[in-house]
């Protein structure tokens, strides 16, 4: 059993900003969109994450779609499970619809080549956390039980906690991960997301702030643990459990917020990637913000 994410394949020592791509078209158009808007790495959706029926996808086209990543060297790649999956779920319908729906996220993830595959805990719907945290243990059990594949890392990703979200603070995520990990034939890792880390409650925003937050990050997951940062700004105030992004420097962790981040010693070999809108070129425009915030000096 493999029980400790990965680190970043393909890391080079240069800053990686990725966005999260579309495939409408087909897989290799995600690349082609990347590319477009100056990108070095993406995520993708392999199905619609508003469905619970899942996308065939043409041999032929998987293949082109690695050929033309590896071509521009495009990495990670990280692939995001559908939004209706909640592994947290009671037994009853959702839960096995939840849990066949995984397994069919990491299938596809090792189809395409992913290195990483990101899935949010899931809700608690009224159980107690505790419950709700045993059942997407045992969840992530079922779900990947007997699949065979290398290269692929399961990240769970931090929420904002609305709603009875399951993984608002870091050391909900490090109990999921500690317990999971054993009994588990994927290395399991984190996804921290940096609008939901600052609506959780985490000052993210400031220098002092962010030391802390990360200080924390190594105490309770380990920062080796943590290969992929979802870079959003958030529109909602600090600690107010608002999961709504926004565009670099258009939010209340701000530009600056996101100097401090992208330029600290210890989150410099992270993947960042954009999940901002993309409305009106607004990824060109967020990947063009963080190269530039990066070459700025603290201060």
């Amino acid at each position: 059993m493999r029980g400790c994410a990965a680190p970043p394949r393909h890391y080079t020592g240069e800053l990686r900003i990725g966005i999260h791509s579309s495939t409408r078209g087909g897989l290799v158009h995600a690349v082609t969109n990347a590319l477009d808007v100056g990108a070095g790495c993406l995520q993708i959706f392999t199905s619609s994450p508003r469905a619970w029926r899942a996308t065939r996808h043409d041999p032929a086209g998987v293949l082109e779609f690695r050929r033309a990543r590896d071509k521009h060297g495009l990495a990670p790649l990280v692939v995001h499970t559908g939004y209706l999956i909640n592994l947290a779920a009671a037994p009853g319908p959702l839960r096995d619809s939840s849990i066949q729906a995984f397994r069919g996220e990491v299938e596809r993830a090792l189809m395409v080549g992913a290195g990483y595959l990101v899935q949010h805990p899931g809700s608690a719907k009224g159980s107690p956390p505790e419950v709700a945290m045993e059942r997407i243990i045992r969840g992530l059990i079922e779900a990947t039980a007997g699949i065979r594949g290398s290269g692929l890392t399961l990240l769970l990703e931090n929420t904002a906690g609305a709603g009875g979200a399951i993984g608002r603070t870091l050391e909900e995520l490090a109990v999921l991960g500690q317990v999971a990990a054993p009994h588990l034939d994927f290395p399991l890792g984190y996804c921290l997301d940096t609008c939901h880390l600052y609506a959780a409650g985490y000052d993210i925003a400031s220098s002092e702030g962010l030391a802390r937050t990360v200080r924390r990050i190594g105490e309770t997951l380990g920062l080796d643990r943590v290969p992929v940062i979802h870079s959003n700004d958030s529109k909602g105030a600090l600690g107010s459990r608002l999961d709504r992004h926004a565009n670099i420097g258009a939010g209340h962790i701000g530009a600056a917020g996101f100097r401090h981040i992208v330029n600290h010693p210890k989150l410099r070999n992270k993947a960042f990637i954009l999940e901002t809108p993309s409305e009106d070129d607004g990824h060109r425009r967020d990947v063009a913000a963080l190269k530039s915030l990066a070459h700025r000096k603290q201060g």
